[in-house]
């Protein structure tokens, strides 16, 4: 197959987006298809075989004064797309995603002079510029991680004033995202969970929706021989300033733990954690915290090898990759019951209420009373990986709904 996929922002330090872009390629070109990369920066690092389409982008949302000005190319901002990027962004808007779905179809229409794509698989884009794509006459199918409505709910349930519902409003484009999903061939959501929040939110039915999983390389998260557990060292991975990952629910669970249990945060290095220090003294648990900043892979591994409990506290998510790498390096999960957590983690650690520091430290304290059952799960989550998340099976899955949809 001639398979074309679109992603907005394709390295896999960015987010799950990246991620989840970097191995469908690779296994797609692995299994012999023929594969290209429409995608927007920051630019993911593929193999060499798979043909990359780099979409340019003038990052408007995060410039300001004589910043926006092309240094090279002043008029620059005058090409239409750029202008409309440009004018959205000063009122709040987060157009970089329909931006870049206007450029993937002028992209398209200028590969399909010389290549005949079966299918068009966009990564959580869902920009009106997919609307023009189907006009091309090739099936287009997305994946939809969750529902970008989950995220505003979340952001409205913390905002303090009428003025910061506006902006958010104003941020997220979600009836863009409801308007084009309705209208494509196919969606493929990564949870069962997602798929019922996919059709409450964005109104795709049920049948025009196929599960499945996303994988795990375990040739990266896997136990390392040598490394040795620290004693009561529990590891958190994810953006501490997302609401959505629950973090604050962690912290205050720290207040109410053993004294021997200290917790690692990696973090990416997310900027504007002033707020979540204050947090952080105010409960007294400055001590008891290491934050990280930005890891290697070799380093995130070697976090969670040395760890006893990983915590996936999250409010929703639509797969949760930090617990399945977790139990790939055989580390017992403590996680919510927020979205798909639940599937991810199953029988390999232990689920707790969403917005819950009290029960994430009853967790926590039980079972680090009970190393029996902390060697048991750890065990019982590599099993669960190899089974229900591999990256080849999730692959021939896609290639499934794929022939069902080629025009012959």
């Amino acid at each position: 197959m001639r398979i074309c996929l679109l992603c907005y922002r394709g390295n896999p330090y960015c987010g799950g987006q990246g991620i989840y872009l970097k191995y469908i390629a690779e296994e797609l070109f692995r299994q012999g298809h023929d594969v290209h990369v429409i995608v927007g920066p920051p630019y993911p690092n593929l193999k060499k075989e798979i043909k990359v389409h780099y979409i340019p982008n003038n990052e408007y949302f995060i410039k300001n004064g004589k910043h926006i000005i092309n240094q090279i190319n002043p008029f620059d901002i005058f090409n239409p797309i750029n202008f409309y990027e440009y004018l959205s962004t000063r009122f709040g808007c987060f157009s970089e995603i329909s931006s870049f779905s206007i450029r993937a179809y002028l992209k398209l229409c200028e590969l399909s002079k010389k290549i005949s794509f079966d299918i068009i698989h966009d990564n959580q884009c869902l920009g009106y510029g997919l609307l023009l794509i189907k006009n091309l006459g090739i099936p287009v199918i997305a994946t939809i991680h969750h529902p970008l409505y989950i995220d505003l709910q979340t952001i409205l349930g913390k905002a303090t004033t009428f003025e910061n519902s506006i902006k958010s409003i104003m941020f997220y484009p979600t009836l863009m995202q409801k308007i084009v999903s309705k209208r494509l061939d196919h969606v493929i959501s990564v949870s069962e969970d997602s798929k019922k929040q996919i059709n409450n939110y964005l109104k795709v039915p049920m049948e025009k929706q196929t599960v499945i999983y996303n994988g795990l390389d375990r040739h990266i998260f896997r136990t390392l021989d040598g490394v040795k557990k620290k004693k009561g060292k529990i590891i958190f991975v994810g953006n501490v300033i997302d609401g959505k990952k629950g973090f604050l629910y962690l912290a205050k669970a720290m207040k109410n733990v053993g004294e021997e249990i200290s917790l690692t945060v990696v973090d990416g290095g997310s900027p504007h954690k002033k707020g979540i220090y204050k947090h952080l003294k105010k409960f007294g648990i400055e001590d008891k915290i290491e934050f990280t900043g930005k890891v290697t892979n070799d380093e995130l591994v070697r976090h969670y090898n040395e760890s006893e409990i990983a915590v996936v506290p999250s409010l929703y998510e639509g797969f949760g990759f930090p617990a399945a790498e977790a139990m790939s390096c055989g580390v017992p999960v403590i996680s919510s019951d927020g979205g798909a957590l639940p599937e991810v983690v199953g029988d390999a650690g232990i689920i707790v209420p969403a917005r819950d520091g009290f029960a994430l430290a009853d967790a926590l304290n039980g079972l680090f009373s009970n190393r029996k059952k902390l060697k048991e799960m750890g065990k019982l989550g590599i099993e669960r990986v190899k089974t229900h998340f591999n990256w080849q099976n999730s692959v021939n899955q896609m290639i499934d709904v794929y022939s069902k949809f080629i025009r012959v």
